[in-house]
């Protein structure tokens, strides 16, 4: 320096690699990966706290004994799988989720398409009255839903003996009380597929369309050749997303059954609490809800292996 003194060297490297962290730094915080994932994790951790440790708990409570005081194994599942209604409580449950979610995808479809061709306000205006199943608390709609099929109030009785037919006992009678709860989950998760329909209908370029009709193109060819290739990866997410919620549906069938009559509308969710908080054996309910995890994960395995293999053939 001018006064003749100099700066340690020491100094000099300690004050470049400060330099060289604050930059790295600087750049480690400039990536749009560190800033999403900075902006994701309250989010992370309450998926962590209120999912990720319940499932791992109820994975522990299933390996329990009745009084939670000795390690059983598998136990519980060999016991559940040995019982004639748990046997019948899988069958329902993929009975009731499969055929809802069959129904809800095709008037979903139905739907979108019709809304698809209605002018810009008044799709709007049938946009949001559609959308009411869907908005109104499950709870609160299947109460309404239970006083139409009531023994002693039902509105549709009413109709039918105004017509001259004999009532019928809605959730008296096994498949009928089926039907019931299957009618009352489609018509609460359609407006839901109508609405990812209509948004994927919406992305599907009008050119291919044009084109396909100057290559002379029916209508029904513009719907399989065009439109279900260009929205396939939509329709198997949100038919995977609806598989999910509706397996672990519970409302529906607690309130409008209870699981009646004779044990013929349970599922996994009804079953669990009925084994679990009812009947007070905590680690076999656990099991019972825990036998929906292969089942969804060996659906979620084909519909994303799919999905995947669609998306990498595009970017190709």
């Amino acid at each position: 320096m001018a006064d003749g003194t100099s700066i340690p060297a020491g100094v000099i490297v300690g004050g470049a690699s400060a330099t060289r962290r604050s930059g790295s730094l600087r750049r480690l915080s400039q990536r749009r990966s560190t800033i999403g994932f900075v902006m994701c994790l309250p989010l992370i951790l309450m998926v962590a706290t209120l999912v990720i440790y319940p499932a791992f708990y109820a994975i522990y409570l299933s390996m329990l004994n009745k009084k939670m005081t000795a390690f059983v194994g598998l136990g519980n599942f060999a016991f559940l799988l040995k019982r004639n209604t748990f046997q019948l409580v899988i069958f329902q449950s993929c009975l009731f989720a499969v055929t809802a979610v069959v129904f809800k995808a095709l008037l979903g479809f139905i739907i979108a398409h019709l809304m698809h061709n209605v002018p810009g306000k008044n799709q709007r205006i049938w946009r949001g009255l559609l959308l009411v199943p869907w908005v109104i608390p499950l709870a609160l709609s299947t109460l309404g839903w239970w006083w139409m099929f009531d023994p002693s109030y039902s509105a549709f009785n009413w109709v039918l003996n105004q017509l001259g037919l004999a009532s019928v006992p809605w959730l008296g009678v096994g498949w009928i009380a089926r039907f019931c709860t299957i009618t009352v989950n489609v018509w609460f998760g359609t407006p839901f597929f109508m609405i990812m329909y209509l948004a994927a209908l919406k992305s599907v370029p009008e050119q291919l369309y044009e084109a396909a009709a100057i290559d002379g193109a029916s209508t029904m060819q513009k719907l399989f050749f065009v439109t279900l290739p260009m929205i396939r990866n939509i329709i198997a997410i949100t038919v995977l997303f609806s598989l999910i919620v509706t397996f672990a549906d519970f409302d529906i069938v607690r309130i409008l059954t209870g699981g009646g009559p004779q044990d013929m509308t349970h599922i996994f969710a009804t079953y669990a609490f009925q084994v679990g908080i009812q009947s007070g054996d905590i680690p076999l309910g656990a099991s019972v809800s825990l036998f929906m995890f292969p089942i969804l994960a060996f659906a979620a395995f084909f519909v994303l292996r799919g999905v995947t293999r669609r998306t990498k053939e595009i970017a190709a």
